[in-house]
């Protein structure tokens, strides 16, 4: 993790990405109540210098700043839920196929590492499967590739009676990740109010930011198409919004 992802860094992505922009002002205020007056300016800056915030002075010439295409992904885990669960399927799936030597472990660590970033279900032995699009996965796969004996992407259908939502629930495990959606759910249920210490909210920022990539990491975020029921990762992701509004307003 980025030594600049924290506690801090998630209060002023929580804001821009609720409000889209933010003046500094009121940044400022929220700095003070959720981590107190230490380092806000030096932080703000560095989140600029990385160019996870882009700053510009409105017409009052007040200066206000909003999170970059970059700023957002890392505030929200990496991908963006609603652009993945509204992208269409074309209804084949893709596999990926290998035997790799025992010998060679980092290399089958490695891939499966990818497999996983990318978002591949684990369906038996080495057969990985993902609805993505074989273009998009070769690009991302193209330094792990060795030999069609050894490695190879393919198009396919269910053609023994299988349906779509078996393959779901065959290829990933979706028991843990609703198990992380509950996590994050009671996280969100407990919000420290305006009598709470500086310090348990910044504990509860950093709690919170934890719960929520590690339930990201294990969410293939399917299209809506496959999503298999039940799926906690809609309610999640819409409660998680409704505590962003209550952090503003009590900002």
């Amino acid at each position: 993790m980025h030594p600049l992802i924290g506690p801090s860094l998630q209060l002023v992505f929580l804001l821009t990405e609720a409000l889209g922009e933010v003046s500094t002002t009121a940044i400022n205020a929220a700095w003070e109540r959720w981590i107190g007056p230490q380092r806000f300016q030096r932080k703000l800056t560095q989140l600029v210098e990385h160019g996870w915030l882009q700053s510009r002075r409105n017409a009052v010439d007040e200066r206000v700043v909003g999170l970059t295409a970059s700023g957002r992904r890392i505030a929200l885990g990496g991908r963006d839920p609603e652009a993945c669960w509204s992208r269409t399927w074309d209804g084949k799936w893709r596999l990926a196929l290998f035997d790799i030597p025992e010998v060679r472990v980092a290399l089958r660590a490695k891939l499966r590492r990818r497999l996983c970033v990318l978002g591949f279900g684990y369906l038996q032995n080495s057969v990985w499967i993902s609805p993505d699009h074989a273009d998009i996965l070769m690009t991302a796969m193209r330094d792990s590739r060795t030999n069609v004996e050894s490695f190879m992407l393919m198009e396919a259908r269910p053609a023994g009676g299988e349906t779509d939502l078996q393959i779901v629930e065959g290829a990933w495990d979706f028991g843990r990740i609703n198990r992380n959606y509950e996590i994050h759910l009671e996280i969100l249920s407990d919000v420290p109010g305006r009598g709470s210490t500086r310090q348990s909210r910044r504990n509860w920022l950093a709690v919170e930011w934890k719960a929520w990539e590690r339930a990201m990491g294990s969410d293939p975020l399917l299209p809506e198409v496959l999503l298999p029921k039940p799926y906690l990762g809609r309610e999640a992701w819409a409660r998680r919004w409704q505590v962003l509004h209550r952090i503003l307003a009590a900002a």
